[in-house]
Parts: structure tokens; C-alpha cells; sequence
């Protein structure tokens, strides 16, 4: 019996500091070397919230509050890769960023919506083709 293939779900947080967003440089087998928002997969039974939360902890170490649903977008990277993203919104609340996963990421940094850095995860790039901004 062949395994069907689906999307997996993941999430990414649009994390918003001073009118600046919160963006990693990716290393690692997916996506090296774009950057994308902090984020991963949705574990079975956690609501989407409670994976934000905890993402942005691990991979950035901070806080994050006032949580709201985002767009989503549907990410098909190749033949075996194909990712429903969910974004969420939230403000940054504590603590000071860093690498928390040196095997995942290279840095973390704060950018202006407008002048994002290149190159950007798919799912941003998707994002954007639709014109989003978290600061509409």
C-alpha cells in the first residue's frame, strides 16, 4: 500500500516590533538560506496560538502577545514538499532575541515590511504576490 501524499500544515508568526518584523536566516535541508518568520509545524491536538507561542520561543527566544489569524497560503515547493502556511500576527512582549537553534538558523534580525531581505521563504514571496501587509 502506497502512503498518499498531503500538505503538512505549518505555522509562521509575522512577530511586529517598532513597525519592524522579526525574520531568520534558514539553514539546515529546507529552504537553506532564505529567510522567513519563526514558525513550524502544528503538532496534532495544539491550536494554532499555542504552536506560535511556542515556536517563537524556541527558534527566538522572546515572548509574544495579542496573538491574531492571518492569511494563509499554499506553498508547493517541489514534488515531495507542499505546505499549507499559516500566518499569524502578533506583537513582540519580552525578552531579547537570539539563535536558539544554531542547526535551523544563522541569525535573527528586524527588517521594515518594505525592504525585506532577499531571498524569502515561499511562503512570504506567495504572501506578497497578494499585496499583505501587516500593517494595513
Amino acid at each position: 500500500m502506497t502512503k498518499e501524499k498531503r500538505p503538512k500544515v505549518g505555522t509562521t508568526v509575522i512577530v511586529l516590533k517598532d513597525d519592524k518584523v522579526l525574520l531568520g536566516k534558514r539553514k539546515g535541508s529546507h529552504a537553506e538560506g532564505t529567510w522567513n518568520f519563526p514558525g513550524g509545524h502544528l503538532e496534532f491536538g495544539e491550536n494554532v496560538e499555542e504552536c506560535a507561542k511556542r515556536e517563537v520561543k524556541e527558534e527566538a527566544g522572546i515572548e509574544i502577545k495579542n496573538i491574531k489569524a492571518g492569511p494563509y497560503t499554499n506553498d508547493i515547493f517541489d514534488q515531495e514538499k507542499h505546505y499549507i502556511t499559516l500566518f499569524l500576527i502578533s506583537e513582540y512582549d519580552s525578552g531579547e532575541v537570539r539563535v536558539m537553534e544554531p542547526d535551523k538558523c544563522d541569525e535573527w534580525d528586524w527588517f521594515d515590511w518594505y525592504s525585506l531581505p532577499k531571498p524569502l521563504m515561499l511562503g512570504i514571496e506567495n504572501l506578497l504576490k497578494g499585496n499583505y501587509s501587516p500593517f494595513k
